[in-house]
């Protein structure tokens, strides 16, 4: 009788012991460490209704970028195509600078961002935008 309970009670923290092991590496968890980028201070005026605004052409912009995503991996898309943009660091923000092509004038746009934190999540956010015709 005293070895099955004996049995029992290892079996049973066995149990404990693996099923803590296992809630510990859960992908859920993971989630949880990593910060994923945030997208900020986009400064071209959104296109919504009822307003409809337009941005005039060839505007310049800037996004800023939360200081844990990896700089190297901040990617700018506009119309499916990637935009040239150059990237200012501080200690508190990556500020992205671009300029909107000319061939987009009079188009609607959206603009796409994305990055990965340093610790490897990753996010991504955009805005449409109405190109004015010059």
């Amino acid at each position: 009788m005293k070895v099955i309970k004996l049995l029992k009670s290892a079996l049973l923290i066995a149990v404990v012991l693996s099923s803590g092991a296992a809630v510990g590496y859960s992908p859920e968890e993971l989630e949880k460490e990593c910060k994923k980028p945030r997208f900020t201070d986009f400064n071209l005026t959104e296109y919504k209704a009822p307003d409809n605004v337009e941005v005039a052409p060839e505007s310049e912009f800037i996004i800023k970028v939360s200081p844990w995503a990896d700089p190297s991996t901040i990617k700018l898309i506009a119309k499916k195509e990637a935009l040239p943009f150059k990237v200012e660091t501080n200690s508190s923000f990556h500020l992205v600078k671009a300029k909107l092509p000319a061939s987009l004038n009079g188009k609607y746009v959206r603009i796409d961002v994305s990055a990965k934190a340093e610790m490897g999540c990753d996010d991504k956010t955009g805005w449409l935008v109405k190109v004015a015709e010059q």
